[in-house]
This record gives structure tokens, sequence and C-alpha cells, in this order.
């Protein structure tokens, strides 16, 4: 979380703020860094692409704040992929966050199952995705060996799983927030319903050597099974964390609070630091030139029966963007 960000003073805080950002902050004086997520037209576009049921894309929308949150903090260029594979209704919900600062994202549903929680109200992120696992992998190429994270999901939410995963893997004590949801705008003479979405991550990182021992992760927060140090919490992150606690949706989606202004909001008595923000963009990574060498990666018999209507059509997962091909320009039999 140690970033050479231009810093900007927070005495007067912007009214506005700019969507489709990421805004590092620090809070010296709790041993706090963090970094606020919001997401305008970026979650939009991403969601609109898709005819998805409206909680099977506020759920999707959530995994986007996580992924650009953790994605953006990488320093290294590479992907930072955020994958829940579950037995629910939602079976399957992926995103790709490209340093440094392209993301994209798709979901996979059972559209009975999802209909019968809709239809019996439960509509919650535990009950949409049930039972499985959430693996966070970054991946910096194909000469380099990829970093995987897994963390169990059971009947949580994703904020729950961001919050186990620092626990076991990081063991850095870590408080995670989102938020997405539908406002209504005008829009050519009528209405349209668009999505916006937020979040806030802070975590305890002390400098001081008493501080780095009271830093091991407190009893009350491992989950069963786990074993920490029963050494008290420091008083700083007990602060930070409350503190972190009292963020309402609203604040993380709503455009009239800027980045600057939450900050400001949370952490103005100890003080609060922010640096310069970083561009979000949803922008897909799938070209004709991949699909087609993806393709000619297939065996015979499969491309063969990818043939229908004498050509052969593609549609990406991520972007809707449609591909079609000749048999013989990847090798088919028409």
């Amino acid at each position: 979380m140690t970033e050479p960000h231009t810093e900007i003073p927070t005495r007067a805080p912007a009214a506005t703020g700019a969507d489709d950002t990421v805004m590092p902050f620090e809070v010296a004086a709790l041993d706090l860094r963090g970094r606020v997520v919001r997401l305008g037209p970026v979650v939009d576009e991403i969601l609109a692409r898709h005819n998805y049921p409206q909680p099977v894309a506020k759920l999707l929308g959530e995994a986007v704040v996580l992924a650009v949150m953790l994605g953006s903090a990488l320093k290294i260029e590479g992907r930072f992929i955020l994958q829940t594979q579950t037995d629910g209704p939602v079976g399957l919900l992926v995103v790709g966050f490209t340093t440094p600062g392209k993301v994209r994202a798709c979901a996979r549903f059972g559209k009975e199952g999802v209909a019968a929680a809709i239809a019996a109200g439960k509509i919650d992120a535990g009950a949409l995705l049930g039972k499985g696992h959430l693996a966070m992998t970054i991946d910096q190429g194909a000469d380099t060996s990829r970093y995987q994270g897994l963390v169990a999901l059971d009947g949580g939410t994703l904020e729950d799983a961001a919050h186990e995963y620092f626990l076991r893997s990081e063991q850095i004590p870590t408080r995670v927030r989102v938020a997405v949801a539908e406002e209504l705008r005008a829009e050519n003479g009528g209405a349209r319903h668009r999505w916006r979405a937020g979040g806030i991550m802070v975590q305890f990182l002390p400098k001081s050597p008493e501080r780095a021992r009271l830093a091991d992760l407190h009893p009350g927060d491992a989950p069963e099974g786990v074993q920490v140090h029963t050494l008290p919490e420091d008083d700083a992150w007990v602060e930070g964390r409350a503190l972190v606690e009292t963020v309402e949706d609203v604040e993380l989606i709503d455009p009239a609070i800027s980045s600057e202004r939450l900050a400001y909001r949370l952490f103005h008595e100890p003080g609060v630091r922010v640096f310069r923000t970083a561009e979000v963009r949803a922008e897909c990574s799938c070209s004709r030139e991949s699909v087609e060498a993806m393709l000619k990666s297939f065996s015979q018999e499969d491309r063969d029966h990818m043939v229908e209507d004498g050509k052969i059509s593609v549609t990406c997962e991520f972007c809707s963007a449609n591909y079609e091909f000749q048999p013989a320009d990847v090798g088919a039999k028409g």
C-alpha cells in the first residue's frame, strides 16, 4: 500500500468527485493505509452489456469494486483476477483487472435458480453465491509464475471473504466496505437506470516494533478453526476499524460526496492525507486476432463441430463482442 503518489490537501475537500477513480489515502496517526473506489460509467457500461437479473448485476458490481480496490494496489505490471466458483444460483463471477486501470467482468448463473431466489426474496450475496471458494490470482505474464490465494465462501458476502483472505493469507488487519445501487436519471426526455458503485478499504500497517507486535490479529477477528495470537488489539486499529464501519452505502455511491470528502469525514480528527487518484476504465482484452488464435489451438474435431450455417461464431463473455470466421480461416471443415 506504500505508493509514490502526489499528496493533495484535504482541508477543503471538493464537493463533487471524479467517477471511475481509485484514491489512496493514509492516516499516519493510526498507522492506516487505505483506498477509496468510485465507479460510475465504468460499472454501468460493464453491467449494461449483459441482460443480467438485477440481483446478479448487483453482485457482479460488488465483485468489480473489490477487484479494482485490490488490483489497483499492485506495484507490478500484470493482471489481478477475482473469481468465485460456487454451488449457488450464481455459480461463477469473474473480474479481470489489468494494470494500471483496465477492468472487465462477467457472471454465469442458473436462470431458474435465480428466478426462484428472487421469488423467495433470497437475493443477498450469501444466498446467491452459496458455498464454494473465492480465488484471487496475480498473473505477471507467461514467463512468470502465478500467485493465487483461495478463501472459502460459505454463505457470506464478498466483504466477508475479503476479510478472511487478509486474515489467512496476508495476516494484515483489514476492513472492506462495498456498495452497489441503481440510480434513475433523466435522459433524452425520458428516464434511464444507471449503475453506481463504490468501496473503501483500510489496513493497519504499523511502523513501530511495538505496534507491529500488537498488530497480530485479535481472536475475535478469526473464523472458526483459525488460531491467532492473543495480544490485545492496538487502540489505533480499534479506532480505525470502528470509523470505517460507520460508512453508509449512500456515502460510497453518492456522486455529491467525493472520495476526498469521504476520507475527510472519517479521519479528520486523527488527520488524513490523500494521494492523487488513478483512473479506471472498462476495457476488454479480446480481439479478432486473439479469438482466431484460440480457435486454431482447438483440435480439428472441435473446430469442425463449431461450424454452424457455414461459419464459426464466437461471442466474448466479458464484453459481448461477436466474431465470425469462415471455416477455412481457422482450419475447420465447412
